[in-house]
């Protein structure tokens, strides 16, 4: 299956072609994570996920490397997300049967959905 044609970085100035789902070259795509951390993330949010919660969050998907919801559906499709079952927020934790693996269009789905559950939308 032939694969989508690149795009423009979304960066303004970079003439850097690139197919990343988030629109920004691999230069700029850093960038932009390392000023959502430092400005858009809680602090509270940034003890949560730190350091230790990637080190769970890469063994859990080099373990359970396809998206929990689609195999249920009889897809195939590699989880790049782990999604807290219960959240920590509520008292969860970051054990394994805690967490499900999913794709990005899955986690997308439940947590909007349970984030509006919660504010009564």
């Amino acid at each position: 299956m032939p694969k989508k044609a690149k795009r423009p970085c979304r960066y303004k100035g970079c003439p850097a072609l690139t197919d990343l789902s988030g629109g920004y070259c691999a230069e700029h795509e850093k960038l932009i994570q390392q000023q959502y951390n430092r400005y858009g993330r809680s602090a509270e949010s940034k003890k949560r996920y730190g350091y230790r919660w990637r080190k769970i969050r890469a063994t859990f998907l080099s373990i359970n490397p396809l998206c929990e919801m689609c195999k249920r559906e009889g897809r195939y499709i590699n989880a790049t997300e782990v999604h807290h079952i219960k959240p920590l927020v509520d008292g969860g934790t970051n054990d394994f049967d805690n967490l499900m693996p999913l794709c990005k269009s899955c986690h997308s789905r439940i947590t909007a959905t349970t984030e509006n559950r919660g504010r009564g939308l």
